[in-house]
């Protein structure tokens, strides 16, 4: 790098200009970051200092009760654990096999086209259309049973899968066209060249999409209110196909009573909800790690 002061004034003043640029950028960047851990601090300071005390071994293994001191989460937390499952299910390999298909199979026309921007577009359409979607076709067309874990993870399905095909993609394009030249150098078809050395390389990108989107669906709750999933629910559901609420539902209705022994309940489980949030997560994050490959 070259001296500065072997510099003319006019460079010196730019480069002088660029620092100063950098140092506020750095400190922008460094003041959101600490804006937003703050913000999450805050929340569990007060999340730990209200519900704490609440959680403990009935509490975490009981099912919804009007009486604040017999409620518990596991009913909620069975229903969302049975959700996810039935989402993850559907939307990861319906989004993965539709990302390749579009990335690396289909041809280059105007129904094409016009599939990418609909895809584009349902990753930005509100959560509750969704809903409005799930109760017209899967409860009053298919007549599924309501307010289960089959049908709502149906819905979130629908809305998770566009935000999986799009990282999808992306993914699969960042991978560099000499691993695919280098395939069919040695004779491999273009299914074999895909699904043996592109998909490998890209699936951390697509983990990073699927962590996105099923964050999104475990905190939902607009379209699994459309479909029936605030009734309440005092058993634990034995299947997909019985009734059930979820995390998010259960702490909404409990912020909703009246009775202020639901806030403390209230608090611990959002304790649980983030607790579960951060283990599909960090799950997710391992999975991507373990199957990441550096080029």
């Amino acid at each position: 790098m070259s001296n500065p002061t072997w510099q003319s004034p006019e460079a010196q003043k730019r480069l002088a200009k660029r620092h100063a640029a950098e140092r506020r950028f750095k400190a922008l960047g460094l003041g959101a970051v600490v804006l937003s851990v703050a913000f999450l601090a805050l929340l569990l300071v007060i999340m730990l200092k209200n519900g704490l005390g609440g959680l403990d071994w009935s509490f975490l293994s009981g099912a919804d009760s009007t009486n604040p001191d017999l409620a518990g989460v596991w009913g909620a937390a069975k229903g969302s654990l049975l959700t996810m499952v039935v989402t993850l299910l559907l939307a990861f390999p319906m989004g993965v096999l539709a990302a390749i298909y579009l990335e690396e199979f289909a041809p280059k026309s105007k129904w094409i086209d016009i599939v990418e921007v609909s895809i584009n577009n349902l990753a930005a359409v509100p959560s509750i259309i969704f809903g409005l979607l799930g109760l017209a076709v899967f409860i009053n067309t298919l007549h599924l049973p309501r307010s289960s874990p089959m049908v709502g993870g149906l819905t979130l399905a629908l809305m998770t899968m566009p935000v999986i095909v799009i990282s999808g993609r992306n993914a699969i394009k960042a991978v560099p066209p000499s691993i695919r030249e280098a395939a069919y150098g040695i004779g491999a078809s273009k299914v074999q060249t895909t699904f043996h050395h592109v998909l490998p390389l890209a699936l951390p990108g697509i983990l990073t999409g699927t962590i996105i989107g099923m964050a999104r669906a475990l905190g939902e709750t607009a379209p699994l209110l459309m479909i029936g999933m605030r009734a309440f629910v005092a058993t634990p559901p034995g299947g997909v196909t019985d009734p059930s609420s979820v995390l998010p539902m259960q702490i909404f209705l409990w912020s909703d009573e009246i009775d202020k022994g639901f806030v403390q309940n209230t608090s611990a489980a959002i304790i649980v909800l983030l607790v579960f949030l951060l283990a599909m997560n960090g799950l997710a994050i391992y999975l991507r790690n373990k199957f990441e490959v550096r080029w």
